[in-house]
């Protein structure tokens, strides 16, 4: 039986960049488990497991697109350092919540840092990566 949309999936996966660095995987731990088609991973994750059978193995590459998407640059601001509260120790590379407008929370990472100034970032943390998943169908649900 073949997995399609619809579908109740769990999957073991090993995510890495186009360098073989691994960023994620669920390999000794739980599998993870979503629904074909119903937009819970990203585009490119979903296509690569349609069609799988249950104990298939498989390595799919997702371009950025069918990822996270491009990096766009506005989704960058750069803001006084004042607007951060002063017990706050910004270093580049912190991830921040910054509370927007009817109370919307977004995580933005610090990617600069001046005496005066601070560049924080919306973007998804693999935005404009191509990635390679090692795939593994557990089950269908």
């Amino acid at each position: 039986m073949a997995a399609k949309s619809g579908d109740k999936v769990s999957v073991h996966y090993t995510g890495k960049h186009t360098t073989g660095e691994i960023f994620d995987s669920s390999v000794g731990r739980t599998p993870l488990e979503f629904q074909i088609g119903s937009g819970m991973v990203i585009k490119g994750f979903d296509d690569g497991v349609t069609g799988m059978q249950i104990g298939e193995k498989k390595t799919i590459h997702i371009p950025a697109a069918e990822a996270y998407g491009e990096h766009s640059p506005e989704n960058t601001v750069t803001i006084e350092r004042t607007q951060i509260p002063a017990n706050i120790e910004l270093e580049i590379g912190m991830s921040l919540n910054m509370h927007q407008d009817g109370g919307h929370v977004m995580e933005v990472m610090v990617t600069d840092l001046t005496e005066t100034h601070v560049t924080l970032d919306a973007n998804h943390p693999l935005a404009g990566k191509d990635l390679t998943f090692d795939l593994e169908l557990v089950a269908i649900n």
